[in-house]
């Protein structure tokens, strides 16, 4: 084990003040603030920082417009810490920073950081028994009422980036992340070693024909993580209330990680992503390499017209394994788990 986790991100954007209030009706508290900065804290001690871009920049960020131009991964000793900092400075320089940052350009322009996250919180939540036809597991007991949605703590970032290979080879290389899935043509879903998170980093083919994407390297969005759908839809209508419209997919469920979504555009830059429910991975797992439209959704409440017709049912292993209509299944009945394959990151286009 060694990195476990987001420990920070930090938002280069154009107007402070409405960033912080989006971030506030979002569900996040603040723990210092002044003119230049806002800083918020999750459950688990992450942090969100908020800074202007035009009089605060991040030095040496390659990121167009505003959003998260540096990336800080905590990691769970300082020994490990020391290890991963040898391998990154082999070939780049890296700068020791205030609160024991590691910096450091990672392939791709994305700025990112280390530091040992000794104050990281563990987050223990709970949901409610629910009840289907012929399997009761609520009698005489409504379901508990929330009034605020809390993101618990930061799940994943994600970029689009040019150079999106030379990047993925990076974080597995240098940093120890494994892949969980592929997203053909599109990009890679990477975990941190230390997590059971479907991924904390997705990279994303800044060339492939995706909406926003425009060849250049950009910050595309956050998920913060609450607990349920039904903090999920607390939290959209808070934040409808408050005068925040969701993006144009509104609720859906991922097929890749399984997940509930629900994203906001951002006034911090990108998207804000309200998540929960996804899969939990470890080493055993096996990435598997979807076609784009079927790994993008299960469902969602608001169809685009491109997904009208249905997406092919088009998934296999990535190393190109079993048939998953054979392993998968068989992988479900028994409760055995598949070996992980090795990652070819140039078999993605």
């Amino acid at each position: 084990m060694a990195i476990i986790g987001i420990e920070r991100l930090i938002y280069c954007v154009d107007d402070l003040v409405r960033a912080s209030r989006f971030f506030e009706d979002f569900g996040l508290n603040i723990y210092q603030q002044d003119s230049a900065t806002t800083k918020f804290e999750l459950p688990d001690n992450s942090r969100v920082i908020l800074r202007s871009r035009a009089a605060d920049p991040v030095p040496a960020s390659q990121v167009i417009g505003p959003g998260v131009h540096q990336v800080v991964w905590g990691v769970d000793t300082k020994e490990h810490l020391d290890r991963i900092v040898d391998r990154v400075a082999i070939d780049r320089e890296v700068t020791v920073e205030a609160d024991g940052i590691h910096r450091f350009v990672a392939d791709g322009g994305i700025v990112m950081g280390l530091r040992h996250w000794h104050e990281k919180q563990r987050v223990v939540t709970s949901v409610d028994p629910i009840n289907s036809p012929g399997n009761i597991k609520r009698m005489n007991v409504h379901r508990k009422w929330i009034s605020r949605a809390r993101p618990k703590y930061l799940c994943h970032v994600v970029y689009a980036v040019p150079d999106y290979k030379e990047c993925i080879r990076f974080m597995i290389d240098r940093l120890g992340f494994t892949l969980s899935d592929k997203q053909r043509d599109l990009g890679m879903y990477l975990r941190c070693d230390g997590t059971t998170d479907h991924h904390n980093f997705f990279v994303l083919n800044a060339r492939a024909p995706f909406p926003g994407n425009d060849g250049q390297l950009r910050f595309h969005h956050t998920n913060f993580t609450v607990t349920d759908l039904d903090e999920i839809m607390i939290g959209k209508n808070h934040m409808e209330r408050c005068g925040w419209e969701s993006a144009s997919a509104g609720l859906g469920r991922h097929r890749i990680a399984s997940a509930l979504f629900l994203y906001f555009d951002c006034p911090a830059g990108g998207e804000a992503e309200y998540g929960a429910d996804a899969d939990a991975i470890d080493a055993s797992w096996v990435p598997r390499d979807f076609h784009i439209p079927f790994g993008l959704a299960h469902w969602m409440h608001h169809m685009p017209d491109f997904w009208r017709a249905g997406p092919e049912w088009e998934v296999a292993f990535a190393d190109g394994g079993p048939k998953p209509s054979q392993a998968i299944a068989a992988a479900h009945d028994t409760q055995r788990s598949f070996p992980s394959s090795e990652v070819d990151v140039d078999t993605v286009a």
